[in-house]
């Protein structure tokens, strides 16, 4: 991905949307490496958070389009099944969007809180609140 580099922000951007959909990529080694080539704090900050946030808004919406009879037939999840986990979700799953950032299970988890339907504008902002975090900790962890 070296392309995305030459890109600088732009590029961040991209890549830290990319990274919060269903494409198996992670946008912390490109945000660590634009991060050291521009050395813009701020600027780097915004591009990766807003770039995660967009892709994490997409994969939500994509998990609220799922409907309940194509994971009943193609993954063989029962309808019992299906509903205990949604009162789970509905009751304690929305801060599972704070850690939406972890490799390979956030995705998931993001497109399961679309697919359970959890309060969007909550989602939101709790997803928001995750992705800046994370960037926020590289940025710290670099300019210390």
């Amino acid at each position: 991905m070296e392309w995305l580099q030459s890109l600088g922000l732009l590029g961040l951007f991209l890549g830290s949307f990319l990274a919060a959909t269903i494409v198996p990529f992670s946008s912390d080694i490109l945000f660590v490496g634009i991060l050291a080539a521009t050395k813009q704090t701020v600027a780097c900050l915004a591009a990766a958070t807003a770039g995660s946030f967009a892709g994490s808004v997409v994969t939500y919406e994509m998990g609220r389009l799922g409907k309940w009879e194509w994971i009943e037939k193609w993954l063989g999840i029962s309808p019992e099944k299906l509903d205990k986990q949604r009162v789970y979700i509905s009751k304690y799953g929305i801060w599972l969007a704070l850690v939406a950032w972890l490799p390979f299970i956030g995705d998931v988890m993001v497109l399961g809180l679309g697919f359970y339907r959890t309060r969007r504008l909550l989602t939101y902002i709790l997803l928001l609140v995750g992705k800046f975090l994370r960037y926020l900790f590289w940025t710290i962890v670099l300019t210390v």
